[in-house]
């Protein structure tokens, strides 16, 4: 791959990043809440809109990247892309990563990523996980900090074993990973101070359609 195939990041490096730091800490601020990023960004495929720009927000040279590629095309297509636009490297290590891409989210386990230590937590990953719908998928009570009364998560596309995994995510606070769903150009932040409680009940199909 050459520059002249490589795809743009931000217009405005310096607006367009502020910017988008400042929805993504709203939104670990306010879990379970549903926030519009305020810039349009098309990564390589199969990043969508949302977990470009988060992505092309945090990353830096300091900020090893891992990806779930589906293969090496788009494993080399996507370290490109970061490279030359945040400067960060890709590890095929998840426990080494500060950042994990998760395109494939059926797969996801959470232990698989940096935990951080007791001494440490800040070092635990942070995840961005796309998804197919922030609204269709099982109804799942939040409850913590940033939540004033019980508040509905509908994520669509999770592991049957999500709950158990967040609950031991959970267990081992202030360590763990904290979480950000992406889908089309809309995002929701699940720290690890936040609770789950699973019920049955789902809400209508709306899926996304922005990528």
């Amino acid at each position: 791959m050459n520059a002249r195939d490589l795809l743009p990041g931000f217009a405005d490096l310096v607006h367009d990043s502020q910017t988008t730091f400042r929805v993504l800490l709203s939104a670990l601020s306010e879990p379970g809440t549903v926030h519009a990023m305020p810039v349009a960004v098309k990564g390589p495929d199969p990043l969508g809109w949302a977990l470009t720009a988060a992505v092309l927000t945090l990353a830096d040279l300091e900020t090893p990247v891992w990806f779930d590629a589906a293969d090496e095309v788009a494993a080399r297509r996507v370290a490109h892309y970061l490279s030359f636009h945040c400067g960060c490297a890709c590890t095929d290590v998840p426990t080494a990563a500060a950042f994990a891409l998760v395109t494939q989210p059926l797969q996801m386990q959470l232990a698989d990523f940096a935990q951080g230590s007791m001494a440490y937590p800040d070092r635990a990953a942070m995840v961005l996980v796309q998804v197919a719908s922030l609204s269709d998928g099982p109804r799942r009570i939040l409850s913590g900090p940033g939540i004033r009364s019980a508040h509905a998560l509908q994520v669509a596309g999770l592991p049957d074993d999500f709950d158990e995994q967040w609950r031991a995510n959970g267990a081992g606070f202030p360590t763990g990973v904290d979480l950000v769903f992406c889908c089309g150009d809309e995002i929701i932040g699940l720290p690890r101070t936040t609770r789950i409680d699973a019920s049955t009940f789902t809400l209508e199909n709306n899926q996304c359609t922005s990528q």
